[in-house]
């Protein structure tokens, strides 16, 4: 097995950063305060196996909302069949295509072979506790897969005038509140510490056994204290590793987590549970 299951992956690829976000790159990078040069896959699974990590690629459709291509579930299959042992892939779909979105969330599954589903209500434009979206839901939950969801603030559009147009309050961790209550058969994952609104996420997880919280975007290191305390102690089943690549790299993510953790006192079985054995059973890997 790995040593570690990154949940949280972007393609560096052209399809990603020039077509499917390329308005809000160059906030994103400033906002993470480095370039992010366009890479090839090879190259990213090359840097996947040296670390001896499974990396969870992540499709994106924000169409009708941004009017950009996305980038597709075939593509993420394409890389997850090239690269079986450094990758596994969640399928994207634009929630406001209706039943389209529902028969390609099933293609993607259950054709390409992907193992979950992303969404980021922020650029998708999106409540996801309305209930127009519920078929949806009830679709990945007969799939038996997980739904990430981007939480808290964006670093796309970031620093700029009206946020390029991104409403924070899409983003908020309350609306998973209704969609875990209403689906309780459905593994909700909260991508992202929530930030400023981590306690709300940090309650929904207390009071509800199918949420989790993936901790990609932001360096351990400035991760708040309460987020860290919890994932030592009570939530510690909770919580999953994931980097953000390409704006933070696993490597560096996984340094300063040794360094925080190690200053803390953490156990091993924690770091364990946090960095591998979490994901793997939410992904139905052992």
């Amino acid at each position: 097995m790995p040593k570690a299951i990154d949940m949280h992956v972007h393609l560096p690829t052209a399809s990603w950063l020039d077509v499917a976000i390329q308005p809000y790159r160059a906030p994103a990078e400033k906002f993470f305060r480095q370039v992010v040069p366009t890479r090839e896959m090879d190259v990213v699974a090359e840097l996947y196996e040296k670390l001896d990590i499974l990396g969870v690629l992540l499709a994106w459709d924000a169409e009708t909302a941004t009017g950009l291509a996305p980038l597709t579930n075939d593509e993420v299959a394409h890389w997850v069949r090239t690269y079986p042992k450094q990758f596994i892939g969640f399928a994207s779909v634009d929630p406001w295509k209706g039943k389209k979105a529902i028969s390609e969330m099933d293609r993607a599954i259950n054709d390409l072979g992907l193992k979950g589903a992303k969404f980021h209500p922020g650029i998708q434009a999106f409540y996801p506790h309305e209930k127009q979206f519920y078929p949806l839901y009830e679709k990945i939950a007969d799939l038996k897969v997980p739904a990430l969801f981007h939480t808290g603030t964006n670093g796309l559009g970031a620093g700029m005038p009206g946020g390029m147009g991104i409403k924070l309050d899409y983003t908020r961790p309350i609306w998973l509140d209704h969609v875990a209550a209403d689906f309780p058969q459905l593994t909700v994952i909260g991508a992202h510490p929530a930030w400023p609104w981590h306690e709300e996420m940090l309650a929904i997880i207390q009071h509800k056994s199918n949420v989790f919280m993936d901790l990609s975007g932001w360096s351990p290191k400035y991760l708040p204290k309460m987020i860290l305390d919890e994932a030592r102690g009570r939530l510690q089943d909770r919580m999953l590793f994931g980097s953000d690549y390409p704006f933070i790299t696993p490597d560096r993510w996984l340094a300063d987590f040794e360094t925080v953790t190690g200053a803390m006192g953490v156990t091993p079985e924690i770091k364990v549970k946090i960095l591998y054995a979490n994901a793997a059973r939410i992904l139905r890997l052992d």
